[in-house]
């Protein structure tokens, strides 16, 4: 299974990276007339805007959520869950968090290991037992080990770079004298959808990855099914009002109104789908 994940996140970057070039072979023919160099530029400037976001948007995260980093004294079960499950996925310690929230729901964030974050809402430590609270952090550890901050961040700059691509044509054909070629139009009206879902996708394949890495990290598949079961019930009836549905994808589970809009540009699979191969994972023991 998790070969199968990693070969098809890899397949979808892969087409990302295509998709890419082939948008910089016409702009760059466009408007430079050497679509190597038009290429560079644009995801030059889209990598210097994730580069920013990589490195600071844990800071805007916590502070979007007033999340409060916490000594050990001040939850030491907490603490010591977080702790125990790092060791056995053996990463670093990573800070723990607690966001004054009362829906149950967790994030992992932070650029890497050495800076990584767990944060938990008081709603879900209420709710959860001391081996669905374990699952839990598991596949928020599983985040931190796979790197999933790197694996987004490299998505968003080459879906970012095409988004730039198609407002700098946008803006030609508005306020600009030259004739804008209809493949051109076309293609700038596509490629940014294509490049949106293809990120999507990638952040969904990176929830299934994480579900089956925490499962093996806690050892009970079934803990973290029984946990989803009970974060997407709670999350359903009483979505989040506040917040910023661009941060849905940080989330366990995602807490913003399941529209059609969502649903269709949803950042995680389905909650039945997570729990149903969970279930399958717990019946095998091999993978344990």
């Amino acid at each position: 299974m998790l070969m199968r994940y990693l070969a098809r996140t890899l397949g979808l970057f892969s087409f990302m990276f295509l998709l890419f070039v082939s948008v910089g072979y016409v702009i760059g023919g466009y408007f430079m007339g050497d679509w190597i160099m038009g290429s560079i530029m644009f995801l030059a400037f889209a990598a210097v805007f994730n580069v920013i976001a990589y490195f600071f948007s844990h800071k805007f995260i916590l502070r979007r959520y007033k999340a409060k980093i916490i000594e050990e004294s001040e939850n030491p079960g907490l603490f010591n869950i977080v702790k125990k499950v790092a060791l056995d996925a053996d990463i670093p310690m990573p800070k723990v968090a607690i966001v004054p929230m009362s829906l149950p729901n967790a994030f992992a964030t932070g650029r890497n290991e050495q800076n990584a974050i767990v944060a938990v809402t008081e709603g879900l430590l209420k709710l959860l037992n001391e081996d669905e609270l374990r699952g839990v952090i598991a596949h928020e550890i599983a985040h931190i080990k796979n790197r999933d901050m790197l694996v987004m961040s490299v998505a968003a700059t080459l879906a970012g770079a095409i988004a730039f691509m198609a407002r700098m044509v946008w803006f030609s054909m508005f306020f600009g004298r030259r004739r804008v070629h209809p493949v051109l139009l076309l293609t700038m009206i596509l490629a940014p959808i294509a490049a949106i879902l293809i990120k999507l996708a990638i952040s969904r394949k990176r929830e299934y990855y994480a579900d089956e890495e925490g499962a093996k990290i806690c050892k009970n598949p079934n803990a973290l099914a029984d946990a989803l079961e009970k974060l997407h019930y709670q999350n359903s009836r009483n979505p989040m009002k506040g917040g910023s549905p661009a941060s849905s994808s940080l989330f366990i589970v995602n807490p913003f109104p399941k529209s059609f809009f969502v649903k269709m540009f949803s950042t995680h699979p389905p909650a039945e789908k997570r729990i149903e191969l969970l279930r399958e994972m717990a019946a095998d023991f091999s993978y344990l």
